[in-house]
């Protein structure tokens, strides 16, 4: 369930958006920004909470992860981790 987007909660969006947005790490920017544009508006407080914690990752291991290149480690296996995985095989045909 979504949660209400009162102006705190817009705020922090557009932090996570700008953070997902301006990692450095071309790929991972372009996995992460347009995952963060397509969901973060319809995520819950705790689906944020986890979002928050992984784009704080390095660029090396989270976009390891996101490819499954490298598996993610247990304490960061989510549903958010699980969404990205599947964002980054559909990627590429909406960019």
């Amino acid at each position: 369930m979504t949660e209400p987007r009162n102006d705190t909660r817009l705020a922090r969006e557009r932090k996570l958006s700008f953070r997902a947005w301006r990692r450095g790490f071309k790929e991972a920017d372009i996995i992460l920004g347009n995952y963060a544009d397509d969901r973060l508006s319809t995520m819950t407080d705790a689906e944020l909470d986890i979002f928050e914690v992984l784009i704080e990752v390095p660029d090396q291991d989270l976009y390891g992860w996101i490819i499954e290149r490298d598996p993610t480690p247990v304490e960061f296996q989510s549903v958010i981790m699980n969404e990205l995985n599947d964002y980054y095989k559909k990627a590429y045909t909406k960019i």
